[in-house]
């Protein structure tokens, strides 16, 4: 398109390219459209603007996130939405709670996505009296009927903070049926608090409305992995054998360079794979198993140059939610090598520095 003098991208084009960098968490690519837009001359509208800050947020630079909402010279809802989300998204509650007061001394009204985003932030930050504040006060200031998207957040809430107690008595008064998102955070906190009574029910409700998600049984599996009924480990894995159901590996992105590496669980098929393996090993020789982050990981050490100080992040986009095991290395390998590793997996992001996560091991 470039290339052709007779047809020049415009506003239009650059949020569509804007947003398939985002997507991919490509930030090297995404930052090339955006001097495309300074560049170019082009308007840095609110569709434009509030598309750079979904793809910064996405690709783990928050703050350049910020830069680009405070230059806007024009916000609206869905200009602070976006930075609410990206807030959320990286465990920064009290600045998500922050632009939702800015907002409406802006004259905006919140609306039921920043609600969700609200919710979301104080559920990831570990805020339990602002995000039921901000429940209630949907029905209570707004007069906005909660959806199940919002009685949703407010379980997530409380299940991610130890109070399964609540958890249930609320999905248990809820005026909406709960949906699939609702059941398997229940199952995930059951699964935490060993709770496989409420674990078998969640799933029961899950295998209707889902009935071919091998996440569902997963959460399961490990429910029962974590008490040592292996058994019923045996009895999951039989049931979706019989189901058909097959379990999709985690997958992982990394950009190195400005080009994209995607790394499959057990992958060796990258041309770098021998050495990938290799500093898997040195970054842990006690590894049973080789996780997909853990192999997007290994191969940004192997290419990074040895003893720079100012080495990049290691910036990886999983397909899959970070598991425990893997939420512990990552803390160790951002210790042990110095470098900062910023993950997203289908939800938020974890800035791994010295040893410790930004979500508080809220997630």
């Amino acid at each position: 398109m470039q290339r052709n003098a007779n047809v020049r991208p415009n506003e239009v084009t650059l949020v569509a390219v804007i947003g398939a960098c985002s997507n991919l968490g490509a930030l090297g690519q995404g930052a090339w459209a955006h001097r495309l837009v300074l560049k170019s001359g082009l308007n840095l509208n609110r569709y434009v603007g509030t598309a750079l800050i979904e793809m910064y947020s996405k690709s783990g630079r928050v703050d350049f996130a910020r830069q680009v909402f405070d230059q806007l010279p024009h916000r609206d809802t869905l200009c602070y939405n976006a930075m609410i989300g990206g807030f959320a998204m990286h465990g920064n509650g009290l600045q998500a709670l922050e632009l939702c007061e800015k907002m409406e001394l802006e004259g905006l009204a919140p609306d039921n996505v920043t609600f969700v985003f609200a919710m979301s932030a104080c559920s990831h930050s570990g805020l339990v009296e602002q995000g039921q504040k901000i429940f209630q006060s949907i029905k209570q200031v707004y007069g906005i009927k909660p959806t199940v998207e919002h009685y949703g957040c407010v379980v997530n809430l409380l299940i991610r903070n130890g109070r399964l107690n609540e958890a249930k008595e609320r999905v248990k008064d809820m005026p909406v049926k709960p949906n699939a998102v609702i059941w398997r955070s229940l199952l995930a906190g059951a699964r935490i608090h060993g709770d496989l009574q409420l674990g078998e029910m969640a799933l029961k409700q899950l295998l209707q409305l889902e009935p071919q998600k091998s996440g569902n049984y997963a959460l399961l599996s490990n429910m029962y992995a974590s008490t040592n009924k292996w058994e019923e480990v045996k009895k999951v894995r039989e049931a979706m054998k019989e189901a058909g159901i097959i379990k999709f590996p985690g997958s992982s992105l990394v950009e190195i360079g400005g080009t994209m590496h995607e790394f499959i669980t057990g992958d060796r098929t990258h041309p770098c794979s021998t050495d990938v393996f290799a500093m898997v090993e040195e970054m842990n020789m006690r590894l049973q198993e080789h996780d997909s982050e853990r192999l997007a990981i290994a191969f940004s050490l192997s290419v990074a140059d040895e003893g720079r100080s100012d080495a990049p992040a290691v910036r990886i986009m999983k397909n899959l939610r970070v598991c425990g095991d893997c939420h512990e290395s990552l803390k160790l390998i951002s210790r042990v090598y110095g470098r900062e590793v910023i993950v997203r997996d289908r939800s938020r992001f974890h800035h791994f520095r010295y040893g410790s996560c930004s979500c508080l091991d809220y997630w």
